[in-house]
C-alpha cells in the first residue's frame, strides 16, 4: 500500500514537471512574433523619425514614438488572439510586467523629449539629468537590453539573454558616439539585434 502511494505521488510530481515544462516551451515559442512584429515597428519607427528629424523639422518629430506603442499594442493584440494559448503562469505574468515597465517608463520619458523638441517644454527643466545620465538614447537601449535580458533569463534562453546584453550594451555605449538624429539608427539595430534576431531565432528553433 505504501509504496502504491510512493509511486502515486512520483507520478503525480512527474506531470506537474511535464506540464510546467509544456507551458514555459508555449511561452517560448508564443514570444516569437510578438518579438519580431515590435522588433520591426522600433525599426521603421526608428529610420522614419530620423529622416524627418534630419530632413523637415528637427527633434519635434520625436512625438511620433506615441504613435509607435498605439500600432504596436494594436498589431500585439491582434498575434495575441491567434497564438497557442496558456494558463496563466508566474513566467507569463513576469514576463508581461517587465515589458509593461519598460513600455511606460520609456514612453514617458520619450514623450518628454518630444515636448522639449516643440518648444512647449523649456530644456532647461532636465538638462542637468539629461548630463548625468548620458543622452536619451543610451538611456532606452539599456532599459532596452535589460528587458530582453531578464525575458531571456525568465523563460531560459541564452540566445534572448545574449542579445540583450549585445543590444544593451552595445546601445548605450553606441549612442553616445552619434549626434541628433544619427541616435536613432542606433535605436533602430538595438531592436535588430535586442527584438527580431531573438525572434526569429526562437522561429527556427521550433520549425527544428
Amino acid at each position: 500500500m505504501e509504496e502504491k502511494s510512493n509511486l502515486t505521488a512520483e507520478r503525480s510530481l512527474e506531470i506537474i514537471r511535464e506540464s510546467i515544462e509544456r507551458s514555459q516551451r508555449t511561452i517560448n515559442k508564443n514570444s516569437a512574433i510578438p518579438l519580431i512584429w515590435w522588433g520591426a515597428c522600433v525599426v521603421a519607427f526608428s529610420l522614419f523619425i530620423a529622416y524627418l528629424w534630419k530632413n523637415h523639422g528637427g527633434p519635434a518629430w520625436n512625438m511620433l514614438w506615441a504613435i509607435l506603442w498605439l500600432v504596436g499594442y494594436a498589431g500585439n493584440w491582434l498575434i495575441d488572439k491567434r497564438r497557442e494559448r496558456v494558463p496563466t503562469t508566474f513566467v507569463g505574468k513576469t514576463i508581461g510586467h517587465v515589458w509593461a515597465t519598460f513600455g511606460v517608463f520609456c514612453c514617458g520619458v520619450g514623450m518628454i523629449f518630444g515636448f522639449i523638441g516643440c518648444g512647449m517644454l523649456p530644456m532647461e527643466l532636465i538638462l542637468p539629468k539629461v548630463y548625468a545620465f548620458g543622452c536619451i538614447t543610451s538611456v532606452i537601449s539599456l532599459c532596452f537590453g535589460m528587458g530582453t535580458t531578464i525575458t531571456g533569463l525568465v523563460i531560459r534562453n541564452r540566445v534572448i539573454q545574449v542579445c540583450g546584453l549585445v543590444a544593451g550594451i552595445g546601445g548605450f555605449f553606441g549612442a553616445l558616439h552619434f549626434p541628433g538624429h544619427a541616435q536613432l539608427y542606433v535605436m533602430a539595430v538595438v531592436a535588430l539585434i535586442g527584438l527580431i534576431v531573438p525572434g526569429v531565432t526562437i522561429l527556427l528553433q521550433n520549425q527544428k
